[in-house]
């Protein structure tokens, strides 16, 4: 029997408002930067730590279309 998973709100709300802090994207919310440019970095440069894992948790957000699930959680000013 596999165990389930509840999501963490306040983990979602930082995912929501977390934002690119280098490069070409820096500034931009994680969860409206490019889908490729997420697919590239998880498959050759994901950068270590909670950025890394964040750039993950978008990257199975967005391969699976549920980027409108965080949309709520965004503050108006942040949009």
């Amino acid at each position: 029997m596999s165990e389930v998973v509840s999501p963490d709100p306040q983990q979602l709300r930082r995912l929501a408002t977390a934002r690119m802090p280098y490069g070409k994207h820096a500034g931009r919310l994680l969860v409206d930067l490019p889908e490729p440019y997420v697919v590239w970095l998880v498959g050759n440069q994901l950068p270590s730590g909670m950025l890394g894992q964040q750039l993950l948790e978008i990257y199975e957000i967005k391969v699976n279309g549920l980027e409108a699930l965080l949309r709520p959680l965004i503050p108006r000013e942040n949009q």
